[in-house]
């Protein structure tokens, strides 16, 4: 049985992935920190198209509260085989120069911290997963803006994310030898509801000419790059970034 926890499965990506894996038939762990109307809607829809999922509400910058979460869907769902680090945060946009300490702290804090800890409890999960080790995999969310640099807009987040990418890396060598590989999609322009969060909810129509591809991408397509990196077509990737940003 594949179990895998979502982490901000509750809106945009996260969620496209949760609906994703639960139609190829993975039992899906839908974290979420306080939308729990948003969550529920997620969970019962996959439940409707046959689905199986439950909801796990914790801030997963809680050390505790991920320690207790793993508990909990360990004995509702079992050990997990899969894991998606995906819950991202960002701030109104400003430039480097107006930025204080402790806004820069509160993005490494939001944005770093919680992948390496639910890693590091998922890995005790797949050692002694019901699937061989081998078969497991761990997907972090990056964020083009690693090698973009987020420019007057999101330099904190755009380091944030650059620290995800030399996560992955350092990981999937750690856990290569077990066979537990380790991954990064790196979203783009993506139509989500994390623009507005930094105060410009249609970012993605104003820059989507600039993009080779003349257009924002969706959650859907960020999800169908996350659903192959678990699967075992991608048995031979681990290390390996996959760049969703219409060619920028």
């Amino acid at each position: 049985m594949k179990i895998v926890l979502i982490t901000g499965s509750s809106r945009g990506i996260g969620a496209a992935t949760a609906r994703c894996l639960a139609a190829q038939g993975y039992v899906v762990a839908i974290n979420y920190k306080s939308n729990h109307q948003a969550a529920e809607e997620i969970h019962n829809e996959i439940l409707a198209a046959g689905g199986k999922a439950a909801l796990f509400q914790a801030d997963i910058s809680d050390e505790q509260q991920v320690v207790a979460m793993f508990k909990t869907i360990e004995t509702r769902l079992g050990r997990i085989t899969h894991l998606v680090n995906n819950a991202g945060v960002l701030q109104t946009q400003m430039r480097v120069e107006e930025m204080s300490a402790e806004r820069v702290n509160w993005m490494l804090t939001q944005n770093v911290t919680p992948y390496f800890i639910c890693a590091r409890e998922a890995i005790k999960h797949m050692r002694d997963a019901s699937l061989p080790v081998a078969s497991c995999a761990i997907v972090n969310v990056s964020s083009a803006a690693s090698y973009l640099g987020g420019a007057n807009e999101y330099v904190d987040y755009a380091a944030a994310k650059g620290a995800i990418d030399s996560f992955t890396k350092g990981l999937s060598l750690e856990l290569a030898p077990e066979g537990i590989r380790v991954n990064c999609v790196r979203p783009g322009c993506i139509y989500t509801d994390i623009h507005a969060d930094g105060g410009e909810p249609n970012r993605v129509d104003r820059v989507a000419e600039l993009l080779p591809l003349k257009r924002g991408g969706t959650a859907q397509e960020v999800a169908n790059a996350i659903k192959w990196l678990l699967s075992d077509d991608a048995s031979y990737a681990t290390g390996t970034f996959i760049d969703l940003a219409g060619g920028k």
